[in-house]
């Protein structure tokens, strides 16, 4: 019961009222500030009219916190002009000791009924770590007059009942059940009412809405089996229950003691920031490739799990991590969002206008619980944009739900998903019933397309005549092996002959079923015609033992035939082979005089009259470009040997027609005859040592192996020993020769060029030491060095004033080309030193590309979506195939300076003009080599050909003179 003890302070005679009347005032405020009351008087009444529909009191409350539970104030004054000193005694059980005092004038001539409401939760104002999650606010309001007043019936909200006077001016003093008091109001009843209903029926609408989502996107977890069903429902469940919350809902399905409804809002909230990572997780599929997101996802919630544990002790601190928790979420997965969305993922695009929603909504929470946005609209207004949030997912899953086909994504039967597999693969059936003797083959898709399907339907003795002889006897055992052993699997390939006459690969895979006596009673697999596979496979195999220009056998099979050979003479002495080595003298010339389209034509000329003069058990094989490999097998006395290889010498010396005239080639021939206990190595060394020995003699002789050839070989091992070395000494360099543009002459681009400085010999000429990396493999180390050196070179260059777009030409060697990594030096190397990726251009020659073509296109395919630029070089020397420079994504075609040099050959400048009018209609820009004179850079101008390159524009220059021509052509510009 609160009890109220009220003193008259002061009455002074009329006269002096006034005067008198402030200095008491004046000495009670100092003496209750002594006594501990506290400011009191600067307490103002809020005056009130009819008019008035709803007052906000908070600014007009003095709050007294931990004053105990008897607590003394002094009113303010009356219409008499009185102040009382009041005291009111707690009537709680468990006092707070917080206390709140406000004054209200009635200033109009009639009673006048108000409402003094202070709800038990606001979201303004409620703060982001540990924020006021709600209680009951007022215990009891006591006035200075009268009797403490009604509670009114609210769940909600502390609602008093107030009756004023006309001409009264009452100070309550409300005792506080918290240490907040958040909002405190004095509204008219019947408008307070109004306000109440309306809401209601938002309330209403906005939670039968969530009602409804929860309800369907449940149902839709049971109809489908996708994990994104289970976590969108959870969602829609956790949103429901938080808006139950706020709307004050939750009391009328689940009874709340008074005190706890705090746990209850800590607990939605968190139930909230679990379910958005849960939806987040299994929407964007990030379990399926991404391993630590799924264990750093699986931490968060335990994390948010034991957050749940923590809302039952202390609810604001679960409640301000779980807010902490969902801006996180939001922001992470937005970026998510972003990264998948730019690699196109369908799932993430279709999430981005929800997850912007949910960004805007959070910012809106973030003002509002920071006090920023402050009114009676905004908290119910939130809740609205959840249940909004959770309608947009609902409709962007229904897309998933009822996309694709008969079977969805929901659960499939064994049977259902083996069918599936088996469509999938397009393979045909192959059924084998046994005790019938029936075979059934066939399928939906056109696995079986051209085969005689009628003779593949019956008993299994029809297959024979179908079947290629090689196939039959083990087609036969095959299938009586699995009815004998009752075991195993069948696995083979066979040829079958189509309608049309030809044979077929067909790749039969199956197994036996035993019935219940153990015996088989069929066999079931599938059929696959594999012929594209096979040929490929020899393809292949063809391709890596054999030369592509001559068809011959190359230096691998060469040698394993010689490993063979030295096998057999070893146990047979009547097998003497003899080993020759043809090496054609001065070729490179006839490639610079007439292109190597015409330097291959004449190779495989001399492959095919070196094959006729063979018999069936000798070996022919391409060493190398121009160099063959022949085993003598059918000739082992030395005269008769002899003379084989003077008829050598002489198919190769025999005239070769070109046009008008006829080419005469000369050969260097080096023999050996087989020693007891050699190696294949060894003898192929020895004859290449004679060769090398007739071309230091001056070529056009056949010179028979020495042991005094090994000394002369030495200078040969120290040079590919210096070149080893050479990395490490900082002896091998790159020169670069100037790229102009034709209309202005102005240096756009280089091609580098490898030089080395030997430290004893001084420059050793490409010609001299290339060919040794070649057949070392030091031609991979020698092009990476390349590679990095001129971007390295290139990226500092760029950084001059007005060279951004400079490029740089770098050579490919085949042994680069056919190499697993090279796309990846590339990437590394333009990440290294920044630059864009086509100002590098990559240049590679007809003959080059074509050595393997399929391997070409896929790897020059790669370096294009990089962006790196590629140029075709020496073109109309090689193949100069139309079809192969469209099927190869070059940018840039560089003619080869033959087409440029002898103006005796009227034919040359309108080849030029073809080359060039054909590379433009193509996209490709043109680099002409050699250009000699003016003229022809004239000629070359009138085509519209954009670059030239050639010693008449400038030879090549070392890093630092290329610098400085860069920066003069700066300077002159600048000036």
């Amino acid at each position: 019961m609160t009890s109220i003890t009220a003193t008259r302070e002061n009455k002074v005679p009329s006269p002096f009222m006034p005067h008198t009347r402030r200095l008491l005032i004046l000495l009670l405020c100092l003496l209750s500030s002594f006594a501990g009351v506290g400011p009191s008087l600067a307490l103002s009444p809020v005056s009130i009219g009819r008019e008035d529909v709803a007052i906000d009191l908070l600014p007009a409350v003095d709050l007294h916190p931990n004053r105990g539970a008897n607590f003394q104030v002094s009113t303010v004054p009356g219409n008499d002009g009185i102040v009382r000193r009041i005291e009111v005694e707690s009537s709680s059980a468990n006092p707070s000791g917080n206390w709140a005092v406000f004054a209200l004038a009635n200033n109009t001539d009639g009673q006048i009924d108000r409402l003094v409401v202070a709800p038990h939760f606001r979201l303004s104002r409620s703060g982001l770590i540990w924020p006021d999650l709600g209680a009951q606010r007022i215990a009891a309001i006591t006035p200075s007059e009268g009797f403490a007043l009604d509670r009114q019936d609210s769940p909600e909200a502390d609602v008093f009942l107030v009756t004023l006077d006309p001409g009264t001016i009452i100070t309550f003093v409300a005792e506080l059940s918290s240490d907040r008091l958040p909002e405190i109001r004095l509204w008219e009843p019947n408008a307070y009412k109004d306000t109440i209903n309306a809401f209601t029926l938002y309330r209403g609408i906005v939670l039968g809405i969530a009602g409804l989502l929860a309800v369907f996107l449940t149902i839709l977890f049971v109809v489908k089996g996708s994990p994104m069903f289970p976590a969108t429902a959870a969602l829609a469940w956790a949103v429901l229950a938080y808006i139950c919350i706020d709307f004050d809902f939750w009391q009328k399905l689940v009874p709340i003691v008074p005190g706890e409804e705090r746990i209850w809002r800590a607990g939605t909230e968190v139930a909230l920031a679990f379910s958005l990572v849960v939806f987040l997780y299994a929407y964007l599929n990030l379990n399926r490739w991404h391993g630590i997101l799924s264990a750093f996802t699986a931490l968060w919630l335990t994390g948010l799990g034991g957050l749940g544990v923590l809302a039952a002790f202390d609810p604001p601190m679960a409640s301000g991590i779980a807010r902490m928790s969902l801006a996180a979420t939001a922001g992470i997965g937005f970026l998510l969002i972003l990264s998948l969305s730019v690699v196109r993922y369908d799932r993430a695009i279709m999430l981005i206008p929800t997850w912007i929603l949910i960004l805007f909504w959070l910012a809106a929470g973030w003002l509002t619980v920071t006090g920023r946005i402050d009114n009676d609209i905004i908290q119910p207004a939130l809740g609205g944009g959840l249940v909004l949030i959770v309608l947009l997912i609902g409709f962007t899953v229904m897309q998933h739900a009822f996309a694709g086909g008969t079977f969805g994504s929901g659960l499939l039967s064994d049977m259902e998903r083996r069918s599936l597999a088996l469509a999938g693969t397009g393979d045909a059936i192959w059924d084998w019933d046994v005790a019938r003797d029936r075979i059934f083959a066939g399928s939906d898709a056109d696995s079986l397309l051209g085969m005689p399907v009628g003779a593949m339907n019956g008993p299994a003795r029809d297959w024979l005549p179908i079947l290629h002889p090689d196939d039959r006897d083990r087609f036969k055992v095959t299938l009586d092996t699995i009815l004998e052993h009752r075991r195993g699997r069948i696995s083979q390939d066979f040829r079958v002959r189509s309608d049309d006459g030809h044979y077929h690969w067909m790749s039969l895979r199956a197994r036996p079923v035993l019935g219940s006596n153990g015996e088989v009673v069929r066999c079931v697999g599938t059929l696959k015609d594999v012929t594209e596979r096979k040929k490929a496979e020899e393809r292949l195999l063809h391709d890596a033992l054999h030369d592509q220009l001559t068809g011959l056998p190359n230096r691998e099979l060469f040698i394993d035939r010689l490993d063979s050979i030295a096998a057999l003479a070893a146990t047979r002495p009547d097998v003497r082979p003899t080993l020759f080595v043809i090496d054609i003298d001065r070729f490179k010339q006839v490639n610079d005089d007439f292109g190597i389209a015409t330097g291959d034509t004449i190779l495989l000329t001399v492959g095919r009259r070196l094959k006729r003069v063979l018999k069936p058990q000798d070996s022919l094989a391409r060493l190398s470009g121009d160099q063959f490999g022949l085993i003598l097998m059918s000739e082992s006395e030395v005269g008769a040997v002899g003379a084989f290889a003077e008829t050598l010498r002489d198919v190769v010396r025999a005239p070769i027609a070109f046009g008008e005239r006829d080419i005469i080639l000369t050969a260097s021939v080096g023999l050996t005859a087989w020693t007891e206990g050699a190696g294949a190595d060894e003898v192929l060394r020895e004859a290449e040592l004679a060769t090398y020995q007739a071309k230091r003699l001056g070529g056009d002789r056949i010179e028979p192996f020495r042991p005094s050839f090994k000394t002369h070989a030495s200078g040969r091992v120290e040079l590919e020993s210096d070149l080893r070395r050479a990395f490490g000494r900082n002896e091998l360099t790159l020169a670069f020769q100037p790229i102009v543009k034709l209309a202005t002459g102005e240096i756009v681009g280089f091609e580098a060029l490898m030089r080395w400085q030997h430290a004893k010999r001084g420059p050793v000429s490409p010609a001299e030491f290339i060919p040794i990396a070649e057949n070392t493999g030091l031609i991979v180390q020698l092009g990476q060095f390349a590679l990095d050196e001129a971007v390295r070179r290139l990226s500092d260059w760029q950084k001059l004033p007005g060279q951004s777009k400079l490029f740089c030409s770098v050579n490919i060697s085949s042994r680069q080309l056919i190499r697993q990594d090279l796309v990846n030096d590339v990437r590394q190397i333009l990440k290294r030193y920044g630059i864009a990726p086509e100002t590098l251009k990559l240049e590679l020659t007809e003959s080059l590309v074509m050595d393997n073509p399929e391997r070409s296109a896929k790897l020059l395919d790669n370096l294009k979506q990089m962006g790196v630029g590629l140029s075709l070089d020496d073109f109309g020397t090689g193949y100069s195939s139309l079809s192969y420079l469209m099927r190869f994504p070059f940018d840039t075609l560089k003619i080869d300076q033959s087409f440029l040099r002898g103006d005796a050959q009227p034919q040359r400048p309108i080849i030029v003009q073809s080359i060039v009018t054909m590379a433009h209609q193509l996209g490709l820009a043109v680099v002409a080599e050699g250009v000699d004179n003016e003229l022809d850079a004239g000629r070359l101008r009138q085509l519209n050909c954009e670059y030239a390159q050639s010693y008449m524009f400038s030879p090549p220059l070392t890093a630092e003179e290329a610098r400085r021509r860069l920066q003069d052509r700066t300077t002159k510009k600048a000036s």
